[in-house]
């Protein structure tokens, strides 16, 4: 508790966040977005070498420098790379230890690591590993991570801190052949209303951000074609991922006493609202 005091006036006035995915697509964007912005940010992701992608293009974009992130550690708004898969109980106490022991405090949890699975494989040929994977991925490590976010803001002085979990707009309506994504993402939403409320009396707000085909890697096949509920297959409209960047600082820059609970982000001619 003394050290997370002492280290207390070295982050920025931002604050420190902590992002998960951050090797590339959203988490790559919403990093860049904090770090731009003056937020201390620590990557997490299974493979070093996007992370230090990551870290090297914040790095360009504030100042244009070219210095890996382990040089950067001593500035302000260093970056903090760590290897992190968030189904392992051991990487996530590994991160969030390297997150306190570097900047004494935890602001921001952008809970975003996730898989969507194998496509295209019917409901009853969908392999019990492969659910079990996405389970892993997308329910199990947001909880693993904002478990450990919380025992640190409950610590730390001032207390508190805010959680944004990626949803997605499958937490509203399904695409076909994915239902292990659905049904984490519907999960998701429960996570959120629990950590919202179990939240409260210790100061850690919790909201969620439901994405409609922000343009990805992940979202590539979009442009190509997928598969609608009608069974054909249709070229689908994306939008800017930096879009999604945006909002999300703008829920992270709210004071604690203000939170967004829910927000949809999507494309806006996207085959969502209405009937296909």
């Amino acid at each position: 508790m003394d050290a997370m005091r002492k280290t207390n006036t070295a982050h920025t006035n931002r604050g420190t966040a902590v992002v998960t995915g951050a090797g590339s697509g959203i988490g790559r964007a919403v990093a860049m977005a904090l770090h731009t912005a003056g937020w201390s940010v620590a990557l997490a992701g299974r493979r070093v070498e996007t992370l230090e992608e990551t870290a090297a293009a914040m790095n360009r974009a504030t100042d244009g420098g070219e210095a890996p992130s382990e040089v950067r550690r001593n500035t302000p708004n260093g970056v903090l790379t760590v290897r992190t898969d968030v189904s392992q109980p051991a990487d996530v106490e590994a991160l969030f230890a390297a997150v306190s022991e570097r900047y004494g405090r935890l602001d921001l949890l952008f809970n975003n690591a996730g898989t969507f699975g194998p496509g295209g494989i019917a409901l009853e040929d969908l392999p019990l590993s492969a659910w079990q994977k996405v389970v892993d991925t997308n329910l199990t490590g947001a909880f693993l991570c904002a478990q450990a976010a919380f025992r640190l803001m409950k610590a730390q002085d001032p207390r508190g801190g805010r959680i944004i979990n990626n949803g997605s707009v499958s937490a509203h309506a399904p695409r076909p052949d994915s239902v292990a994504y659905t049904a984490t993402k519907h999960g998701m939403t429960g996570l959120t209303k629990s950590l919202s409320l179990d939240g409260r009396r210790h100061r850690i707000a919790c909201g969620q951000i439901d994405i409609g085909n922000a343009a990805t890697d992940m979202t590539e096949r979009m442009r190509r074609g997928v598969k609608q509920a009608n069974g054909e297959v249709a070229v689908e409209p994306v939008m800017d991922v930096a879009d999604v960047a945006r909002t999300v600082l703008h829920m992270a820059e709210l004071p604690l006493e203000a939170n967004v609970q829910f927000v949809t982000v999507m494309a806006t001619t996207m085959p969502l609202v209405g009937r296909g």
